[in-house]
């Protein structure tokens, strides 16, 4: 028993330090060095497309109507498989109660009611967050597709841009807190899991979030093409 506490209470909370670091580092990345990170030159580049943007123009309507149907589609997704995993997660955490005996060893952690409690309203919650961010992401990005279809001097001076960027944003973190809820989910199977997959997310999430740097002169060849 003293076993399985010790790793509930070591493994877990450094897992989450790990990914909540990773994401704190990503967030001052965007912030300080855009041009670093996917998602910071994603928005420079949007930046760049809404200001050529003319609201009101036919000849663009459908333009931005097919931009934006891809993010919208995922984020529907998203939304979509965080409530359904978040019903799955509790008739399966019921069922793992009932079963808990099964896992006798010190290695799937405590059984107590209080951690059963703990592993299922720690996923659920983050999974609710998510399905809460998608939500929003979604009602942006349809604001900001009608406005760039729009006319008005009212819609100039970058509102559209801003609800756009809300938009994209609320939808990233949607996706990244839906990203941090699989190893919560997987410490029903014990807190050794929740470590090794927390270490193989912010390995991954690495991969796609930070550009590699390319040789200088590499990088003049690619600009001449």
């Amino acid at each position: 028993m003293g076993e399985a506490i010790y790793l509930d209470t070591i493994l877990v909370p450094l897992s989450l330090f790990i990914t909540i670091g990773y994401h704190t580092f990503l967030c001052y990345t965007i912030k300080n060095k855009p041009s670093r990170t996917t998602f910071g030159i994603d928005k420079s580049r949007r930046t760049t497309w809404g200001l050529n943007l003319n609201q009101g123009n036919d000849q663009k309507a459908m333009l931005s109507v097919q931009s934006l149907r891809n993010t919208l589609m995922a984020t529907i997704l998203t939304a979509t498989i965080t409530i359904l995993v978040n019903m799955a997660l509790a008739a399966l955490n019921n069922n793992a109660f009932n079963a808990s005996h099964l896992f006798s060893s010190g290695i799937f952690g405590s059984k107590s009611d209080k951690i059963f409690l703990l592993k299922y309203g720690s996923a659920s919650i983050c999974l609710l967050i998510s399905f809460l961010c998608s939500s929003m992401a979604i009602g942006f990005l349809i604001d900001a597709n009608f406005l760039m279809n729009a006319y008005g001097e009212c819609l100039n001076g970058g509102y559209t841009q801003s609800i756009l960027e809300k938009g994209f944003t609320l939808a990233f973190v949607g996706n990244r807190v839906f990203c941090v809820a699989i190893p919560l989910m997987l410490w029903m199977l014990g807190p050794v899991l929740v470590f090794l997959a927390s270490l193989a997310l912010v390995f991954l999430l690495h991969e796609f979030d930070f550009v590699p740097k390319f040789p200088h002169s590499h990088k003049q060849c690619n600009i001449g093409k």
